[in-house]
C-alpha cells in the first residue's frame, strides 16, 4: 500500500454522528448515536486506503468510543483526542497540538494535516490558526455556514462525507514535502 502523506482529523457531531440521534445518560454521556449518511463508509473507505485518522472533537471521551463503537468505526482511528482529556475546547490550539502529538507528528507536519468539521468558530478557525488546511462540513443547518469573520473562513467546503475521501486523495497526490 502506498504511504499516505496526508493525515485526517475529525471532528465527531454532525461531521461523523447526527446530533439530533444522540441519547444520553444521566451523565451527559452519549450512550448511543447514528452516523450522517456515508460517514462511515467514508472513515472506513480512508482508513482502508491508508490514511492516519484522529478524532478530534469537544465531548468526553466515553461518549465518542460508545458511538464510535456502535457504528463500527472505532478501530480505524489512530488517536481519540477529546477536550475532556485535553482540558480546553476547539478552537484552542491545545486539541490539534494534542492529536498531532499522540500521532507523532510535529507542528512542522501541520501542513500535511487536514481537519474536517462543522463548527467554523472551533473547527475551522482552530485549524487555520496552526496553518492546518480546514475542510467545512456544511451537512447540518444547526451551525452557522457564513464565517464571522477571516479567521473563519475553510480552505475547502464539502456537503456530505463521501465527498472528503476524494479531496483528501487529491491532497494527496499533490502533497510535496
Amino acid at each position: 500500500m502506498e504511504n499516505k502523506k496526508i493525515v485526517v482529523f475529525l471532528d465527531s457531531g454532525d461531521t461523523l454522528i447526527n446530533e439530533s440521534t444522540e441519547i444520553r445518560d444521566a451523565n451527559d454521556v452519549v450512550i448511543s448515536a447514528d452516523v450522517i449518511p456515508g460517514a462511515d463508509a467514508m472513515v472506513r473507505t480512508l482508513y482502508e486506503k491508508g490514511y492516519t485518522i484522529a478524532l478530534v472533537a469537544d465531548g468526553l471521551e466515553q461518549s465518542f468510543k460508545n458511538v464510535l463503537t456502535q457504528n463500527g468505526i472505532c478501530n480505524c482511528f489512530a488517536a481519540l483526542i477529546n477536550s475532556e482529556n485535553t482540558g480546553v475546547c476547539k478552537p484552542d490550539g491545545r486539541m490539534f497540538k494534542a492529536a498531532a502529538e499522540a500521532l507523532d507528528l510535529t507542528e512542522k507536519d501541520f501542513k500535511r494535516v487536514v481537519m474536517v468539521g462543522n463548527n467554523l468558530g472551533r473547527d475551522v478557525k482552530g485549524a487555520n490558526e496552526l496553518g492546518i488546511t480546514s475542510v467545512f462540513m456544511a451537512w447540518t443547518p444547526r451551525y452557522p455556514r457564513t464565517p464571522a469573520d477571516e479567521s473563519e473562513v475553510p480552505d475547502y467546503t464539502i456537503y456530505n462525507p463521501v465527498e472528503l475521501v476524494d479531496l483528501v486523495d487529491k491532497l494527496n497526490s499533490e502533497y510535496e514535502d
